[in-house]
């Protein structure tokens, strides 16, 4: 396969710059690259190969073992007649569906069955030592293999116990991933393994955007003409690449720029430690990309726009970024060498100073937009079920999962998932002779647990019955609390708002609860109360829901005081209209959860009696707001 030239990217100069000085220090960690589809990200990661200078390796090792320290299982590096040559860096695309035993490596099939010998064949982690290890939409990966990542990145070496096997093996790579966030974030864990990130958009340009399509258009005309009308500027790219490589051991930054470096990740509130050393080896990189010796203040900012950014998220729905005007004032204070802002002190912006509790406007009652109230610690929901296999997350139990922990091995003639330990160990226990000849009916299936995600559908009571300011502001509180659980989990969210004439699909389903809490947030109130429209409406986001082959299991959350008052047919009666909805929701067994936002001396109850139609577990918007909770939603998932 033929990649589009690095050197003819056109703009997207910080994404470009980034991969280079991974280029130059592998031991950055690698860059993620957000943003949305469309934007050269997985271009620009896969063109960064052919720039690489090359490296040394053994012909025919599976491990890229170096030449001095070669892995004590590779039997190539330890022959006497091994021949070296310079060979491309490796690049490993790491797909999103790929098995455990395809990533860490596994039992060698062919030799243990032909000449019963116990041997490792290595996974992707050993093709990709020495080189770059490419995920595209790493934010999709499943969990499993997100934990291999930590553990490997961390350590640099890939530990293998499995099938009577022990092996291990040095796995150090930079890790290049892509993610669009309109599919959800990264847990934090990984997210900080990164060492750099950049945000791509598409040029605004009208002269930009058409040299991009120019150059494409010529690219898929003919790719190998097009490479090679590129080459004088490749071999540049490549050869300086080379040259800051070398120079790299011998840039010096001097200890008053380590106190610049700590001085910012202090200020700009950047919890991991990682970020202090990650940003002393960009800086060290940009120096010797530019053909320096010595580090500037300058090479400094360049690595922290790109090494804070992403370490700066503390939660769910806090925007990550980096403030640049403040980030030039305290540039500019270290310069000035005067002494650091005292604990208390006013923001360069002065927005966290700034109350909101009056920043409504009082003149129009019919409809406000109210912020979100605090409610205390994040609530949670679990489920006591164990739900059919969906898409990877942590809240319920999928049995027969095609990913996750092996439980135990089952014969089985026709296996998805073969089981080679114990269809090994059948077929030697019937072998007389000492000799393995495996038939169908030592054949084991895999038997795997895991846990999968849930789709939870928040519909929300945004009516004139619930538009007073405090009230509005707890139901909204509740609410992103109840979006933090989901973000922990994984889960897939959608969101259904009703006030006025009708219901409104605020959110379709999507993993980026980020979407969800900035509609809620934004969401006006105001009017009458169309329950049963956004009882139907729920019924029909859960049913186009379900058609999907992968589809979530889904849990309904629903925040209203149950009084609707407009009608889905003409002289219809909302509240029986509302019942028989919530009865068939019952029927389709949707497990449901109903928060009562129902409030004064008189209360109707309708929320509670709406409950009892659903199945559900009723509680009110005082008890979700409580200091501990954890709400279950008991019920059986089809």
């Amino acid at each position: 396969m033929t990649n589009f030239p690095f050197s003819a990217i056109v703009g997207q100069e910080q994404l470009r710059r980034a991969l280079m000085l991974c280029a130059v220090d592998p031991g950055i960690g690698g860059v993620l690259i957000r943003g949305d589809k469309g934007t050269a990200k997985s271009t620009a990661a896969r063109a960064l190969a052919e720039v690489l200078p090359p490296i040394e390796l053994v012909r025919g090792c599976a491990f890229n073992c170096t030449v001095d320290a070669p892995c004590e299982h590779c039997a190539t590096c330890s022959q006497t007649d091994r021949v070296t040559s310079l060979s491309p860096v490796p690049f490993v695309t790491l797909p999103l569906g790929a098995t455990e035993d395809r990533v860490l490596g596994s039992l060698d099939l062919s030799r243990a069955l032909n000449g019963g010998q116990k041997a490792f064949q290595p996974g992707l982690l050993a093709a990709a030592h020495r080189g770059l290890l490419y995920i595209d939409e790493v934010n999709l990966l499943a969990d499993h293999l997100v934990d291999v990542l930590l553990d490997v990145a961390a350590m640099g070496v890939n530990r293998v116990q499995r099938e009577g096997l022990s092996v291990s093996h040095p796995a150090r790579f930079t890790l290049v991933g892509t993610m669009n966030l309109e599919e959800g974030d990264l847990r934090p864990q990984l997210l900080d393994r990164f060492g750099l990130m950049v945000e791509v958009t598409a040029p605004r340009e009208k002269a930009v955007r058409a040299e991009v399509v120019r150059r494409r258009i010529g690219f898929e005309a003919g790719p190998a003409a097009y490479v090679e009308s590129w080459r004088v500027q490749q071999d540049a790219l490549q050869a300086k690449l080379a040259r800051a490589q070398e120079l790299l051991p011998q840039v010096q930054l001097d200890d008053a720029l380590l106190d610049l470096i700590s001085h910012l990740c202090c200020e700009l509130e950047v919890a991991s430690l990682r970020a202090d050393i990650v940003m002393y080896k960009t800086a060290r990189a940009i120096a010797a990309l530019d053909a320096r010796t010595q580090v500037t203040p300058q090479d400094i900012r360049g690595a922290a726009e790109l090494v804070l950014p992403h370490r700066r998220r503390r939660k769910p729905f806090e925007q990550p970024g980096l403030d640049q005007d403040k980030l030039d004032d305290l540039m500019q204070q270290a310069q000035d060498e005067s002494p650091p802002p005292q604990d208390g002190a006013s923001n360069a912006d002065g927005s966290d100073q700034q109350p909101q509790a009056n920043e409504q406007s009082g003149g129009e009652q019919d409809e406000q937009v109210f912020a979100a109230a605090a409610v205390g610690p994040t609530a949670r929901i679990s489920v006591e079920t164990q739900s059919v296999p969906g898409a990877a997350g942590r809240r319920s139990v999928a049995r027969q999962a095609s990913r996750g922990h092996v439980l135990r091995a089952v014969p089985n003639e026709q296996p998805t998932s073969i089981a080679i330990g114990a269809t090994l160990r059948s077929a030697a226990l019937r072998g007389a002779d000492g000799g393995v000849q495996v038939t169908r009916a030592d054949l084991h299936q895999q038997v795997r647990v895991g846990t999968s995600a849930n789709l939870i559908l928040f519909v929300v009571d945004a009516s004139g019955s619930m538009a007073a300011q405090r009230r509005m502001e707890a139901l909204k509180g509740a609410v992103v609390n109840l979006l933090t659980d989901a973000y922990q989990q994984r889960d897939e969210v959608a969101v259904v708002a009703f006030r006025g004439q009708r219901a409104e699909l605020l959110l379709a389903p999507t993993r980026s609860v980020d979407l969800a809490e900035q509609g809620l947030r934004e969401l006006p109130t105001g009017g009458r109360t169309p329950l049963p429209h956004a009882l139907q409406l729920a019924l029909e986001t859960l049913q186009r829901a379900s058609a999907n082959a992968r589809a979530n299991p889904p849990l309904l959350v629903l925040l209203t005081d149950g009084k609707g008052n407009v009608p889905i047919s003409e002289g219809g009666d909302p509240w029986r209209e509302s019942l028989a909805l919530a009865e068939v929701l019952a029927e389709r067994r949707v497990p449901a959860l109903v928060i009562d936002t129902e409030n004064g001396y008189l209360r109707l109850g309708r929320a509670a009696q709406l409950a009892q139609a659903l199945g559900a577990e009723c509680l009110t918007l005082e008890e979700l707001s409580a200091d501990s909770l954890a709400l279950t939603v008991r019920a059986r998932l089809a």
